[in-house]
């Protein structure tokens, strides 16, 4: 069977992006690495941070040149996105840049963009948004599950929030909280009394996630009172597209590795990877991730651009990238055989990443019915 990599016409500034990606990639994400990453007790690695983020300029893609970033669309973290989803490096970046940055980007309140958005750009903090209840939803016609009180010193939050990404590492933590004029979005900076953060024990080990408890946490508004559903909508749409990202990577690295397996493992005298089964098995693989990749980066697009179809993209994007990454690293498995079901092997890690992503910003089932939606508008 011959290589699975396609050559697309990049602008320029993209490939060079990707190519610098990969290079990191290889250098700092290899599965040795990643394994004692994600079997420490510490929740970051300081130094792969700062690479990622200050030698790289990861953290700050999508921030405005002149708050410290780089200015650039969602289509250049949606490329970085892919290229780290090929290993499962456990890192911040998914939460700094969709939930935090994504948050405060979107928000009326430039006091804080200006205050934070620098900070996070240049990866001297990282950042999360807290918003979901303990069945890992976010649904905006319900109240959040942690109550914002206005008192004579300022406002205190008292309630828990679970499925926090880097929660429990987060230097900065937007929390979306039921205040008197309804849904409204603090900030908690740091560690403050009354913040109690508790590691969550996940199927996916290499993405961390907390459970955090308020008990009278003193905090600062963020934006407007009671716009807060509106914004976690728009920020979770922009997080569903970099995750779709992140997933056709993913895919794109089960995809590799079952086609060179396939050519080197031998039954009765043959490379499997000449037997039909496993030719369809590949080739339905490539189609599945062909065709998400091409839907994430219509949605990228559409996001930088702001435009109208960017909801339904967004959603078509991380559905197709759902279901090409479970299909991916199903069969990755059943190529490798028996080796694949062992904690030796990395295929298991990646159908755990598969099947956590699934559900994480909306499975399938909840964008296919939000498309269906948008059509009968």
């Amino acid at each position: 069977m011959t290589t699975t990599s396609v050559h697309y016409t990049w602008p320029t500034d993209l490939t060079e992006l990707r190519d610098v990606v990969a290079a990191f990639r290889a250098r700092h994400a290899d599965e040795t690495t990643v394994r004692a990453l994600f079997e420490a007790s510490a929740p970051l690695d300081s130094r792969t941070w700062q690479i990622m983020s200050e030698q790289l300029g990861l953290a700050g893609l999508i921030v405005p040149e002149e708050l410290g970033g780089v200015g650039a669309g969602y289509e250049y973290l949606a490329v970085a996105m892919e290229e780290l989803g090929k290993s499962l490096l456990p890192s911040p970046l998914l939460a700094t840049t969709t939930l935090a940055i994504g948050t405060l980007m979107l928000v009326d309140d430039s006091s804080a963009r200006e205050r934070l958005l620098p900070a996070l750009a240049a990866g001297q903090i990282t950042g999360t948004l807290a918003y979901s209840a303990e069945d890992g939803h976010w649904d905006p016609r319900r109240p959040p599950p942690v109550r914002a009180t206005s008192t004579s010193d300022g406002w205190r939050l008292d309630g828990t929030v679970h499925h926090v990404l880097d929660g429990d590492s987060a230097d900065l933590v937007l929390v979306a909280a039921d205040a008197e004029k309804g849904p409204s979005l603090f900030a908690v900076e740091g560690e403050v009394p009354g913040l109690v953060r508790s590691p969550m024990a996940t199927l996916d080990a290499t993405r961390r996630q907390a459970r955090l408890e308020f008990r009278g946490v003193s905090v600062t508004p963020v934006g407007i009172l009671g716009t807060a559903a509106i914004t976690v909508d728009a920020v979770l749409t922009r997080a569903a597209v970099v995750l779709a990202a992140e997933q056709v990577g993913g895919a794109q690295y089960c995809l590799d590795a079952a086609v060179e397996y396939a050519g080197i493992r031998t039954q009765f005298g043959r490379a499997i990877g000449s037997y039909q089964a496993i030719k369809h098995k590949c080739v339905d693989m490539y189609l599945d991730i062909e065709t998400a990749r091409a839907a994430v980066y219509y949605a990228a697009s559409r996001l930088t651009a702001d435009a109208a179809d960017a909801v339904s993209a967004a959603s078509i994007a991380k559905a197709l990238a759902s279901e090409a990454f479970t299909r991916a690293a199903t069969d990755n498995i059943q190529i490798h055989g028996g080796i694949g079901f062992t904690w030796e092997h990395p295929a298991h890690l990646y159908f755990r990443r598969a099947t956590s992503t699934r559900a994480l910003f909306g499975d399938p089932h909840r964008h296919n019915e939000s498309v269906a939606a948008s059509l009968l508008d």
